[in-house]
């Protein structure tokens, strides 16, 4: 798998990249890095999403804990961020969650939390695979009593949706909400938590089997929600990824609110009611120049992180901020939970919606998005991240740029989870951006096959 971490913890497909023996070594590895500190025998909270490849892993990852006599704590199909928060509820050690987000099926991941519910930093990950691959014999193997064991936490899911419904004082009886819980780790949480808060509901995709998460459905494919909106008269609609640690929205016309416009409008009343520290909002930089236009009308900073909710989250803690995220809907509110939180997300946007009595899609003028393209080149994945390195293609970016440093911008960057690199123009001119990506995506992947 070359390097074992990506931006989004470790990722491949399931029982050939990600193999049980992989997640046997990352649960020996992780809960010892986690919890070499600690005093006591620790506990490791481990959720899923819906996958049919969970139980597979979960099992071996489970052994891997238990083996270096750690305890694991198994919460069972909750999405990412109930890990993130139940780890700091039940005082434990670490979490991991066995997910691969919004990837296709045959994908899985493990992603480790340490004891305050944050995702670890490089060099934790960096400490986690120097073990796998070069120093296993440090690990202690226990015997007899030492050896660790699992318990099932049994109140996981309802901790979880208690706690989210306590993120608003709203009520929000009168409001006809769509969801889409891409047949994923939201589709009990999700619709429970809503119709607990007053909402009116219908549902799409909330029936997994093992093998339709993500599929034509969820935040990464919208065009079934814009459709249900519509046929349901919904008010607004709310479309999760198969962990439910992002939201995209949709308003009562079928239109797309995004990440960037999600933030927009909760930075808005967050600043209105004085709770936006620093009158500023994190973004990365792939956020639209829509966001940072309204940020310079409206008073508020915008600033830029890197890449993936992780490294957003970073700037929010070392510069004091409360809000951040992405324009994949990857949301962090800060002052409620430690990572991007697709129902927190949803139900914060509704609180707006309920507090200032606009339709969705009044709220979603608070910014005007600039026109964007993506095009992404598939590449040989050992290559993607020396792309720079190609003196033809560096020339092709430098010459693009300049073509458009006028009235727009050019962003390159690689896929932290897949064999891609991804060609971003901003402008004003759609068809010109278009060929102009698509040209360079093409002669990247040519090259770098």
């Amino acid at each position: 798998m070359g390097r074992l971490f990506g931006t989004d913890g470790v990722r491949g497909v399931a029982n050939t990249e990600l193999t049980g023996e992989m997640a046997f070594q990352l649960g020996r590895a992780g809960a010892y890095v986690l919890t070499k500190e600690t005093k006591h025998a620790p506990r490791i909270l481990v959720g899923m999403d819906t996958r049919i490849s969970g139980d597979m892993l979960e099992a071996a990852l489970v052994a891997g804990i238990c083996s270096v006599g750690a305890h694991a704590v198994l919460a069972g199909i909750v999405p990412t961020p109930a890990v993130a928060y139940l780890v700091r509820k039940y005082r434990l050690d670490a979490g991991v969650v066995i997910s691969a987000s919004h990837n296709p099926v045959e994908y899985n991941g493990i992603k480790f939390f340490n004891s305050q519910g944050y995702k670890l930093s490089d060099d934790l990950e960096d400490e986690i695979e120097n073990i796998i691959l070069s120093h296993p014999e440090i690990l202690p193997s226990p015997t007899g009593a030492a050896i660790g064991t699992h318990t099932v936490a049994e109140d996981a899911l309802d901790d979880y949706i208690a706690f989210l419904g306590s993120t608003t004082k709203e009520k929000f009886g009168g409001i006809k909400v769509a969801l889409d819980c891409a047949n994923g780790a939201s589709y009990k949480a999700a619709p429970i938590t809503l119709l607990n808060l007053g909402a009116s509901l219908c549902i799409i995709h909330n029936e997994p089997d093992g093998t339709n998460i993500n599929e034509r459905c969820g935040s990464t494919h919208m065009e079934d929600l814009k459709a249900f909106v519509k046929e349901n008269n919904a008010d607004i609609g709310f479309a999760f990824d198969g962990d439910a640690d992002r939201c995209l929205a949709v308003d009562e016309n079928g239109e797309l609110i995004d990440g960037d416009k999600i933030l927009a409008i909760c930075g808005l009343d967050m600043k209105e009611k004085g709770t936006l520290k620093n009158d500023t909002i994190v973004g990365t930089v792939m956020s639209n120049l829509g966001l940072t236009m309204m940020g310079r009308e409206k008073g508020i900073a915008i600033e830029q992180a890197g890449v993936g909710d992780r490294y957003v989250l970073e700037r929010m803690i070392e510069a004091e901020r409360n809000l951040g995220g992405e324009q994949s809907g990857h949301i962090i509110f800060l002052d409620h939970n430690t990572t991007g939180d697709g129902i927190l997300t949803a139900i914060q946007l509704l609180s707006v919606m309920k507090r200032t009595g606009k339709k969705a899609s009044e709220l979603a003028k608070a910014m005007e998005v600039m026109p964007q393209v993506l095009v992404n080149a598939r590449v040989n994945n050992a290559k993607k991240n020396t792309y720079m390195e190609v003196p033809a293609i560096r020339h092709a970016i430098a010459k693009l740029e300049e073509e458009f440093s006028a009235d727009g911008r050019v962003l390159i960057r690689t896929s932290g989870t897949e064999p891609l690199i991804r060609v971003m123009i901003e402008g004003k001119d759609m068809e010109r951006m278009e060929k102009a990506a698509k040209e360079l995506a093409a002669f990247i992947e040519k090259t770098l096959q």
